[in-house]
């Protein structure tokens, strides 16, 4: 019986294999794994996996909370994919799926999150790493006071660079909707942070 560490090299070898594939677009993918093809499954959660971990970390601002909801995510994509509708694309379900988990947990812990500081720029010297540090502090309190729904859209812009079309599809409302929803929700974040002198 093999270990579970290489039945795991296995199956990435296998979906990596897969991946060099013609035919391994998401549709291709998703259709495969509909037809209850795991491996194609495995596929799909290798492309989308880090960045659906990333909206995670974004959003609940922990590393332990981030990877559960990036594997309930997974889990609950596995269990309805079988319902997807192919006519859509597979990114946009997944990460409006990532996106109600996260919301979930946030009512869960009832806004207790922190948001991720931001990595350490090489570049800056002492005084610029402190400031630009200063302004992720500001910047992740403020975001913290707002309501999740506005944190939502200003992370999926601001942070993780969606456009307004695919966040319409992830969010599954209209693009117009979109751009109020986030004009609304820059609104708040700079009336809180106006008093430091801070721009969105």
């Amino acid at each position: 019986m093999n270990s579970p560490s290489r039945k795991e090299d296995k199956l990435s070898a296998a979906t990596a294999v897969l991946l060099k594939n013609v035919d391994s677009s998401d549709a291709q993918l998703t259709r495969r794994a509909q037809r209850g093809d795991r491996l194609a499954f495995a596929g799909l959660i290798e492309r989308h996996e880090r960045v659906i971990y990333n909206l995670s970390f974004r959003m609940l601002g922990d590393a332990d909370d981030a990877r559960d909801a990036t594997q309930a995510t997974f889990v609950k994509a596995f269990l309805s994919v079988k319902a997807f509708d192919p006519s859509r694309r597979f990114y946009s379900w997944i990460y409006r799926i990532g996106v109600n988990e996260c919301l979930n947990e946030i009512r869960k812990k009832s806004g207790r999150m922190e948001l991720d500081d931001g990595l350490v720029d090489a570049t800056l010297g002492p005084a610029e790493e402190f400031e630009k540090a200063e302004l992720r502090l500001h910047v992740r309190a403020a975001l913290r006071r707002i309501p999740a729904n506005d944190r939502v859209v200003i992370i999926l812009r601001h942070y993780l660079d969606r456009s307004y079309r695919e966040m319409a599809e992830i969010l599954d409302i209209p693009e117009k909707t979109v751009k109020s929803r986030l004009y609304t929700a820059r609104q708040r974040l700079a009336s809180l942070l106006l008093p430091t002198g801070e721009i969105v």
